[in-house]
């Protein structure tokens, strides 16, 4: 049941150069496909200046030519700031260029720079538009004719004229293209729209409680539609650094690029939307504090032994284990040997592990 994926929102430092974080970028797939992790996904951002990488599927495609078996997906597509037509021709095109090795990430956008980018001031009415943008691709990708007027685009699929060339097929790859979406905040509205849609569920899982938040209100939205929830589908998205010894997993991770991240960018972000990862702390304690609070409970870090613990723990609290731990992605380009050893002690110490352990949960619940 247990399966590995890497996010790479991707957490870069900005005096990085675009050259170099592709090249990055790549290299971690094709380490992540030696190791056996079953998905990569790599985040879409405009404006942002920690996450940097406008063309996900630019990474995906080269990935694809260097990897064999790992699912590449875009993490997420934000559909707001796309034509749903041209979006869906290039996903299509994509599920080809994989192999069925795909999975498309939607989003609807949080940052207002980005949205300015497009012209829009208003982010409130990006869900709808996310809602409408599905609409129309998955209309595209049945490849019959259609016309749609819609409140936001207007798009279709052409009769075919006798008197002219056909379209070519832009049916995707198998015939069915694997949606997922994720969600941070408790009750959360992107976790009841995977519920309600079949999507695959990523909970951004700061806290046991959000995640056993998040798979609550999806399962409970998917049995409303008529579905059947499946733990397996649900994706715990998390910060996960392991180490030979507790000592020095959580050196390298608050000391190396993971803690850079935090310090720069993360955690003030991450205050404002999750507040209670600072339950415990005193208030006005200073960032050094702040930090190692975060290392010691947010943070899964530690030995192979003791990141097993952990996961474990979490998965008590929430209720139950899920089916992919995925873990957020750093720049350790500068000096990768610390990280990608960490990769390999996921993926060759604790996945068996925890695999055992997750097994033993489901048959005693």
């Amino acid at each position: 049941m247990e399966q590995l994926a890497i996010f790479q929102t991707p957490y870069v430092p900005p005096e990085r150069k675009p050259h170099a974080t592709f090249d990055w970028l790549v290299a971690q797939a094709v380490e992540a496909d030696r190791l056996g992790f079953a998905e990569y996904w790599v985040g879409e951002h405009a404006t942002v200046q920690w996450e940097v990488v406008p063309s996900p599927e630019l990474v995906l495609a080269a990935a694809a030519r260097e990897t064999k078996h790992i699912i590449l997906a875009p993490g997420a597509h934000l559909l707001p700031y796309h034509h749903p037509a041209t979006l869906a021709v290039q996903i299509s095109w994509m599920t080809h260029l994989t192999q069925g090795r795909y999975i498309l990430g939607v989003g609807a956008g949080a940052f207002p720079s980005d949205a300015a980018l497009r012209g829009m001031k208003d982010l409130s009415q990006n869900h709808r538009m996310v809602v409408e943008s599905l609409e129309i691709m998955k209309r595209i990708w049945a490849a019959e004719p259609f016309e749609y007027n819609g409140e936001f685009w207007k798009a279709g699929y052409p009769k075919q004229d006798p008197n002219s060339p056909p379209c070519r097929d832009i049916r995707p790859y198998g015939g069915h293209v694997r949606i997922g979406i994720a969600g941070l905040t408790m009750n959360s509205s992107s976790m009841k729209f995977a519920g309600t849609n079949g999507y695959l569920p990523l909970s951004i899982a700061l806290t046991p409680s959000q995640l056993a938040n998040h798979w609550s209100t999806y399962s409970q939205a998917a049995r409303a539609a008529g579905r059947k929830p499946e733990r397996r589908d649900h994706h715990a998205l998390m910060e996960i650094f392991v180490g030979e010894t507790d000592s020095e997993a959580r050196r390298e991770a608050l000391e190396g690029p993971m803690g850079v991240a935090w310090r720069a960018y993360i955690l003030d972000a991450i205050k404002r939307l999750v507040p209670e990862i600072l339950d415990g702390v005193p208030e006005g304690s200073d960032r050094e504090t702040q930090m190692e609070h975060i290392a010691d409970t947010v943070w899964v870090v530690g030995s192979p032994e003791t990141v097993v613990r952990k996961l474990c723990a979490k998965a008590k609290t929430a209720g139950g284990p899920w089916g992919t731990t995925m873990l957020f992605g750093y720049d350790y380009s500068q000096n990768p040997g610390p990280w990608n050893r960490s990769l390999a002690l996921l993926a060759n110490e604790v996945r068996p592990r925890l695999k055992r352990e997750f097994d033993r949960m489901l048959s005693d619940s």
